[in-house]
């Protein structure tokens, strides 16, 4: 039987070039990056490769990226290590209500702790308005954290106002980005868009799954939530899984030119609504002007969990929507 796999908002299957260099780095250069020999210095060079491939797809520097487990460890540290940095300036915070539980639960946290966290409502398309950035950041606002792409919709947010709001209020705020479901579909340049810290995830990209980066600007500071190693500028210490690195910077190198990928999603995208439109009862959820390579539609009067494996035994995979 044939499969078609569509989840891959969800995950993706590793790219061959991906899969070989972990496969090498695993076989052959399989010494701890920290060690001084011949094999901790082969090791050491590949994370080093790694390290400018995704600074490389970012149009960030090498030293700005911080690898971690993926995307999840990587929004945690923003948030937390943001929140810490910044609390003898304030504390207030603003996020949006639909962000990832991996910054939603880091959020709660840190309302446990005393800060005072502003959870911005979407509208109708599932998009935080402009102008209700704009009011609820204010002078001690210390961090904004807002995903670049939802990942149940595919609504692409405003993250280009973030840093207005920022300047505008005066506040000394760091604008923390949740790239995950956006790194190698949309053009992702933080030091352009005013980005601060941006999460970004390896199995997202056909690269392996648990491993990730962190953007960390030159102009930022965050503080470490582990410890114990000097690892990742201190900020992420423990021995670097090398292979998983290598594996995610030939991912970020493989990465296809984004305008044609999106233009080539679009004509898909298109053509799926086009036979969505003529079958009774189906509702599509995702807005007109959201990333093409996510798509949410309902079957009126069907479980969704039904529908998974009606689908499933079918060949053909595709996510729920929470």
């Amino acid at each position: 039987m044939e499969e078609i796999y569509l989840d891959n908002s969800a995950t993706t299957r590793v790219c061959e070039k991906s899969a070989e260099k972990v496969l090498e780095l695993m076989t052959q250069c399989y010494g701890n990056p920290s060690s001084l020999h011949k094999k901790g210095l082969e090791a050491q060079r590949e994370v080093a490769h790694a390290r400018q491939a995704v600074a490389v797809s970012l149009g960030a520097q090498p030293r700005e990226i911080i690898f971690t487990s993926g995307g999840t460890e990587a929004n945690n540290l923003a948030v937390l290590g943001g929140a810490a940095a910044g609390r003898r300036r304030g504390k207030r915070i603003v996020t949006t209500a639909i962000e990832h539980p991996s910054v939603l639960e880091p959020m709660r946290q840190l309302e446990k702790e005393g800060f005072e966290v502003v959870f911005l409502t979407p509208d109708a398309d599932g998009r935080v308005p402009e102008e209700a950035v704009l009011k609820a950041v204010t002078g001690d606002t210390i961090l904004i954290s807002v995903m670049a792409v939802n990942n149940e919709l595919g609504s692409i947010q405003p993250i280009e106002v973030l840093k207005k709001a920022v300047k505008r209020a005066g506040a000394p705020a760091l604008v923390h980005v949740d790239g995950v479901q956006a790194y190698g579909k949309l053009p992702l340049r933080p030091e352009k868009l005013g980005i601060d810290l941006l999460a970004v995830s390896g199995h997202k990209i056909h690269g392996p799954k648990g491993v990730g980066a962190l953007y960390v600007s030159k102009n930022a500071r965050i503080l470490p939530r582990t410890f114990g190693g000097g690892q990742e500028r201190e900020l992420r210490p423990g021995t670097e899984a090398a292979p998983l690195i290598a594996g995610l910077g030939a991912a970020a190198e493989e990465l296809p030119d984004w305008r044609q990928a999106y233009s080539r999603m679009e004509k898909l995208r298109d053509y799926t609504l086009q036979k969505l439109s003529g079958l009774e009862g189906v509702e599509v959820n995702s807005p007109v002007e959201g990333l093409p390579y996510l798509l949410n539609f309902s079957a009126l009067g069907i479980r969704s969990e039904t529908m998974l494996h009606f689908l499933a035994q079918r060949g053909i995979y595709v996510s729920l929507s929470a």
